[in-house]
Parts: structure tokens; sequence; C-alpha cells
């Protein structure tokens, strides 16, 4: 499972002609937190290219009532290009996280330039491809793997990302000292598609087992090698 990957960021793969260049293509626009940046089943074709903050790319199951969060996305990365190339609906929903600034670059302007850019065409086929295979892994993990290894893999993931993801561990000083997760049980439950109650129920068992400590939208990872085991699904 993986909500961040491990591929070098669409911005930061860009020579820095490359990069000066698409840039210039678009215009800046700040999003405060938890504005929806794209949205599923629209039918608009630009894209974005995150220049500050983070994004959850979410998408909502068959049975029409659950979200499950695909991805987080942080600093460079490129967002939309499906629908830019395609021309069909949205497939996902991407919602900042804290406030987002980006470069919105319309679609007909970004298909132009990757015709004429045909290095700059494989990066973007590149990460497609990459997205693909990891909804591909995210899909059998939902199927193989109990809540409490989802969750542990998904904690141990997002404290990884301290200091320079959207997680960073807490300052020196009284209180948490490890690794935290600022998201909520639902937002929790939505990156392991299960409901909250069988997120709040694996997080009192961790909580029982000295492993995390939690508050308000707060994980604190306290033994994160004994983390990583329960995620590979040991349980003695």
């Amino acid at each position: 499972m993986g909500l961040l990957g491990d591929e070098l960021a669409f911005g930061q793969a860009l020579t820095a002609p490359e990069y000066e260049s698409v840039m210039a293509l678009g215009h800046r626009k700040e999003y405060p937190a938890d504005t929806p940046i794209l949205t599923e089943g629209d039918r608009t074709g630009h894209v974005v290219i995150v220049l500050r903050g983070w994004v959850t790319v979410s998408h909502i199951t068959d049975r029409g009532a659950t979200r499950l969060i695909l991805g987080l996305r942080g600093p460079g990365e490129l967002l939309g290009e499906m629908a830019a190339l395609d021309q069909h609906p949205r497939s996902a929903t991407v919602r900042a996280l804290g406030t987002v600034e980006a470069t919105v670059i319309g679609g007909d302007a970004f298909r132009r330039f990757l015709a004429t850019h045909p290095r700059v065409s494989g990066l973007v086929i590149r990460q497609l491809t990459f997205r693909l295979r990891s909804a591909d892994q995210e899909r059998s993990a939902l199927a193989s793997l109990t809540v409490l290894q989802r969750l542990a893999s998904r904690l141990t993931e997002l404290s990884l990302t301290a200091p320079t993801g959207p997680y960073a561990p807490s300052a020196p000083g009284p209180g948490p000292t490890g690794a935290v997760v600022h998201l909520a049980q639902d937002e929790l439950a939505a990156t392991v598609g299960a409901t909250r109650e069988a997120v709040a129920k694996a997080l009192r068992l961790l909580r029982t087992q000295k492993i995390v400590r939690t508050g308000t939208r707060m994980v604190e990872i306290l033994d994160p090698a004994l983390l990583t085991l329960l995620a590979e699904g040991h349980r003695d």
C-alpha cells in the first residue's frame, strides 16, 4: 500500500527550461484548507501543479457513500492530467489538506505543450502508469489485509514522510516526541478503505499495546518497529 509513492514529482523531473515553459502556460492560485481543487465527475479539463502544500486525492466507492483516499500529493505533483488528456469526467476529487498554492493550466494549452515536448509527454505517461499500478496494489491490499494491518501500514508510511511531508514530528519538549500523523479518524478510515468504527477499534488496540498515542486529529507513533511488524502481519 502507498499513498505517496516513490516516483519523482512531475515538477522536479523537469529541466529548468521545461519547468519555466510549463509554468508560463498557466496562472498561480491559492486554495484555502479543505477546498476542493478538482471534483470527481466534473467535465473540466485543466491541470494543476502543486507549488506549496499538500492535497488528498479521493474517490467515492461503488457503494456511493464511502470516500476512499487514493493518494496524498505534495509540491511538484501534477494533478488532473487524465481528464486533460482523454477529456472525460474527473475520476477523483482533489482537496486541499492545508493552504495550497498551485499553477493552473488549461487543458488545450497543456495538450499542445505535450505535443511539442516529447520528453515531458513521456514523464506524464510514466506518472499515469505508476499511479495505475499503485491503484492496483491498493485494491489488492483492501482484499487481502485486515483493517489493523492496513492501518499499521498507513501510519508507518505517513510517519516516514517527516520532516519533509505533511506529518512532521512534534517539537522537542513536554508532550509527544515521536512522529505524528495529523489526520482525524474518519480521514484515516478513508485512507484504508474501512469504517470509522473499525479504525477506532484498531486504534484502541494499538493504544493498549502502547504502540501509538492518540489525540484530536493526531496519532503519535510510540513504537515504530512494532507498528511495522503489525503491518507485515505479525501479531505476537
